[in-house]
């Protein structure tokens, strides 16, 4: 790396060491003698000086030669000060370059980071809502078999409960048959007495001769009417069963009713279930809608995040490219300060 300055000594020493060498003590080779440090404008003053201080030789041709050092000394100056200028002004303009293409380069990025987290969030949040959906399938098919028992049950319930009421209406029947029946028995027994009665009335004065007969038939009448009366405590007894059958039944009935009330309870339960069921699938359209969502919001950045990847390589690219024009503008400017070099070694030599 070249040193800020260099001293006057140190350029006699080169120049005494290059002039012992038997070489041409130019202001390019004292300055690879002093490890190409210096500027080229800083050696020929001190050679300039040095020269000044050592005195002319031969006159009017040293006199020449100093104005030829001197005059090549400026242009050298001006020209290393204009390459300085044009090398400091690329410099410049690539570092800005550099600094903005790193500085869209980092912001790119970042947003890129930024969209890979949000990415991130979205997938981890449609998972999540995916595992709710898997549960919220697994509610609905479980509340489905629910619904489905309820319902078989439901309808066996109904079925039993038809044949139920078939059966108490069968008994019904066979209780008001069996009291029309007893009613219909006692009217009749009750006519029978009735005519009875009469004709034993009318016959009573004149058949008081025939008493026995008459008690005979009677009693023929009796035991009839003993048979009449165990025909009725036989259609009582029919009756007591139809009554107990009836009681039976109604006891059914109640059983039947306290049944009809679990039917109702089920029915309202089953209406429960349909209702949280299409609360279920109204949320499961909710969510299968935000899933759409979802999946868009990742697909719109992944393209974006596409968008920036291929702005970055862009970016890159433009970098790679300035690094490019600044590497030829260097080289050019290399050039001319060869050129220019040439140039000045040229007129030294002369001057020699």
């Amino acid at each position: 790396m070249a040193r800020a300055g260099i001293y006057k000594s140190e350029v006699v020493r080169a120049r005494d060491k290059l002039i012992a060498l038997g070489k041409h003590p130019s202001i390019d080779a004292i300055r690879v003698e002093l490890g190409n440090t210096g500027s080229r404008t800083t050696i020929s003053r001190h050679l300039k000086e040095i020269e000044e201080e050592e005195g002319p030789v031969t006159g009017s041709k040293v006199a020449v030669s100093e104005s030829l050092l001197d005059l090549v000394g400026r242009l050298a100056e001006r020209l290393h000060g204009e390459a300085n200028a044009r090398v400091s002004e690329a410099e410049t303009r690539y570092s800005k370059r550099l600094q903005d293409a790193q500085a869209q380069s980092k912001a790119a990025s970042d947003e890129a980071e930024s969209f890979r987290q949000q990415l991130e969030a979205c997938q981890l949040a449609l998972v999540r809502e995916r595992e709710a959906h898997k549960d919220t399938q697994k509610v609905l098919r479980d509340e489905t078999l629910i619904r489905t028992q309820l319902v078989q049950q439901v309808a066996d319930l109904q079925e039993r409960l038809a044949a139920e009421e078939e059966h108490r209406q069968s008994l019904e029947e066979k209780h008001q048959n069996s009291r029309e029946a007893l009613a219909h028995f006692r009217q009749s027994v009750k006519e029978q007495r009735d005519q009875e009665l009469r004709q034993h009335e009318q016959q009573v004065a004149y058949l008081q001769g025939e008493l026995r007969a008459q008690q005979e038939a009677g009693n023929k009448k009796q035991h009839e009417l003993i048979h009449a009366h165990q025909e009725c405590s036989r259609l009582a007894s029919e009756l007591a069963g139809s009554s107990t059958s009836l009681r039976q039944a109604k006891a059914e009935n109640q059983s039947l009713k306290k049944e009809r009330d679990e039917l109702i309870f089920a029915q309202q339960r089953l209406h429960e279930v349909e209702q949280q069921a299409l609360e279920r699938e109204a949320r499961i359209g909710e969510l299968v809608e935000r899933n759409q969502g979802l999946e868009a919001s990742r697909t719109a950045l992944e393209e974006r995040l596409q968008q920036m990847s291929l702005d970055l390589a862009t970016s890159k690219a433009t970098a790679a490219a300035l690094e490019a024009i600044i590497e030829r503008i260097q080289g050019d400017v290399a050039e001319l300060v060869t050129e220019r070099r040439k140039k000045m070694q040229g007129p030294q030599a002369h001057g020699s």
